[in-house]
């Protein structure tokens, strides 16, 4: 009986995440086209509505696992979702595809901004509780980050890709963002069941597993738009999203219900373990001016790191 529940469970994760992944990609595709027709710079494009739209499962996660009473979660998969995209995920993606070159100015600006935001969590975490004050002061902290991207980046040229102002595309992205909301709700109650199950923390199946699953449309939506060379989208799409991932998706559901986080203290790690993480990749982003396998092989090694301290800690 243990074994037949211990399969459905594992089934309804993958279930859960491949609904998650297609359902994402939707949402975003059909979202940036209507940014696109608006006219959007290409960096706010990257930093606001991709980094939101490929968030989604974070973000919806969030709420799902708070009002549900699994804080561990909530902070798990939204704090190893920041640590694996501007790792992991940016690794991978200077391994696939050829190098090229970044506006150091933007990365300095929104990398700084993506460490504060770590930073914060840190110092949310650290107590083992996340008030509602707690959530929407990170709620807002995203806010005000955003806006200190978009005062000190200089303006860009609009999305290359000229949008269409069709209905249809709304109704494909709101589709799709019900299609992340139930397939988020799979794969929260399958966490829960593997947890009870083979007696592993909540926190360490959502950082180290869930994480990488959640972190996927990111994988899939930036490499098409490297392969498009739309750069400053992709870029601004993986530090973006671990900026949303850190406060937006982690405060959202606290603002309504309240955490209780029984791996306070492994939280709290793991962000600064994350902060230091971070500023491996932009000092290197920045010093180099571009991304390349080289730096590609740094960032997944970092990554990889973690597994060492945290799993065998």
């Amino acid at each position: 009986m243990l074994v037949l529940e211990a399969i459905a469970a594992l089934l309804a994760f993958i279930f859960g995440l491949f609904v998650l992944i297609y359902c994402s990609d939707k949402a975003v595709k059909h979202s940036v086209i209507i940014a696109s027709a608006w006219k959007i710079p290409p960096i706010l494009i990257g930093l606001v509505f991709v980094s939101i739209g490929t968030d989604l499962p974070e973000i919806i996660n969030s709420i799902i696992a708070s009002w549900t009473g699994h804080g561990d979660i909530n902070v798990g998969d939204s704090l190893g979702s920041a640590f694996t995209q501007i790792t992991l995920i940016l690794g991978l993606l200077a391994l696939l595809v050829k190098d090229f070159k970044v506006d150091k100015k933007e990365i300095l600006i929104i990398g700084v901004c993506e460490i504060l935001s770590l930073i914060l969590v840190a110092s949310v975490v650290e107590k083992g509780y996340i008030s509602r004050t707690n959530g929407f002061f990170l709620v807002i902290s995203w806010i005000l980050l955003m806006l200190i991207v978009r005062t000190l980046t200089k303006k860009d040229d609009v999305y290359e890709k000229k949008g269409e102002k069709k209905i249809h595309h709304f109704i494909i992205a709101i589709l799709g963002f019900l299609g992340v909301a139930a397939g988020s709700y799979i794969l929260v109650e399958s966490i829960i069941t593997i947890s009870t199950l083979f007696g592993v923390s909540e926190y360490f199946i959502s950082f180290f597993i869930a994480a990488i699953g959640t972190s996927l449309p990111e994988l899939a939506v930036d490499l098409n738009a490297l392969r498009k060379r739309q750069y400053e989208i992709a870029i601004g799409d993986i530090i973006g999203s671990s900026i949303v991932d850190a406060t937006l998706s982690i405060g959202i559901g606290p603002m309504i219900f309240s955490n209780v986080l029984s791996s306070g203290e492994t939280a709290f790690l793991t962000a600064i373990y994350a902060v230091f993480a971070s500023l491996i990749v932009i000092a290197t982003l920045y010093i180099r001016g571009k991304v390349e396998r080289k730096t590609g092989i740094l960032f997944i090694i970092v990554y990889l790191v973690s597994y060492v301290i945290f799993l065998h800690a």
